[in-house]
């Protein structure tokens, strides 16, 4: 069962609606602090850069035997065809980037000594796209959609001002009109922007920041308690949040049910671009529909599979599928 299912990511198509961006580690050694202020001197040995946001939940997809089509608006800048190169080098279609002048290509710079991250360095715009490049982006998921099959689209939320309640609901609307299933992984500003989608899968910080009301979160039957009251009244199909070290819990909206998964002991190595990957696990088995249970079980391996690696790093297939096996998810 588990091949035919991993097989068949090979047919769908993914849009990727969210914001972009190029993660940058500069690594070297430390070896002395510097005569004009009290801080380390970084010695630069190498640089490395990959596609992060958005742009890695398409590289997860990808990773997977999906195709996956990213839908952004990046600066037109210094590091535009940084972007773009980067696109190309992974085998990424750059059919619907956008360049705009208002915009600035979203960096965040790592510099990294003997294993540690001294300091993280972030260059980038959060202002709303205007009305004009919102249109032309609706334009081209809008074309996509009526020219192309696609299955599911992804909103990737970062908050860097891509995403607005005007432009998401018509994005909605449209997948509701063409019965196209939706996921998001929010971020605060929009949190309640996303009625009627078919999962919504915020991190416990997320949804700390995105609930107005007082919960304890250390409880879970309370916590499961305050996810279905927010499903219900956003009117989503699935609520699936990922809780760090306590695994994930899912709440199915349909069957009034709540599911929990405890975390896998694991080496840490980095937590970076966890959540990339439980949506796109999760939303390719969505299409394939899964039972949620197991979706979040195994959308919960995944990601703490990709944590045992320094940096963004997509899942890799055959790891996935091995680790479901083990493990006896499937």
């Amino acid at each position: 069962m588990i091949e035919k299912i991993f097989e068949n990511f090979k047919k769908y198509t993914i849009l990727v609606i969210g914001d972009v961006m190029i993660d940058a580690y500069w690594t070297g050694s430390v070896n002395r602090i510097s005569p004009e202020s009290p801080v380390p001197v970084l010695e630069i040995k190498s640089r490395d850069y990959r596609l992060g946001g958005a742009a890695n939940v398409a590289l997860n997809l990808q990773s997977l035997g999906a195709t996956p089509i990213l839908c952004s608006i990046i600066g037109k800048d210094n590091h535009e065809n940084l972007f773009f190169d980067l696109l190309k080098k992974n085998n990424l279609t750059s059919d619907a980037i956008f360049s705009s002048p208002q915009r600035t290509t979203t960096m965040k710079y790592r510099m990294i000594a003997n294993h540690s991250q001294l300091l993280r360095v972030d260059e980038e715009n959060r202002q709303e796209i205007g009305i004009e490049e919102q249109q032309q982006l609706f334009n081209k998921i809008e074309k996509l959609i009526t020219t192309r099959s696609v299955d599911a689209i992804i909103f990737e939320d970062y908050d860097k001002g891509l995403l607005n309640k005007e432009l998401i609901a018509k994005i909605i609307d449209l997948a509701k009109k063409n019965k196209i299933i939706v996921t998001v992984d929010p971020k605060r500003k929009n949190f309640h922007h996303y009625q009627g989608v078919t999962l919504f899968k915020p991190n416990l910080k997320e949804l700390k920041e995105g609930f107005n009301q007082e919960t304890d979160f250390s409880n879970l039957q309370a916590l499961q308690e305050a996810i279905k009251e927010f499903a219900e009244k956003m009117n989503f199909d699935f609520l699936l949040t990922t809780l760090s070290e306590k695994g994930v819990t899912v709440y199915d909206r349909k069957e009034d049910k709540s599911y929990h998964h405890n975390a896998y002991l694991r080496q840490i190595a980095d937590v970076s671009g966890a959540g990339d990957t439980v949506i796109a696990v999760s939303t390719l088995l969505l299409i394939e529909q899964i039972p949620i249970s197991q979706i979040a079980a195994i959308a919960n391996l995944a990601g703490g599979i990709v944590c045992e690696y320094a940096g963004v790093v997509p899942i890799k297939k055959e790891e996935l599928k091995q680790q479901i096996l083990k493990n006896k998810l499937i």
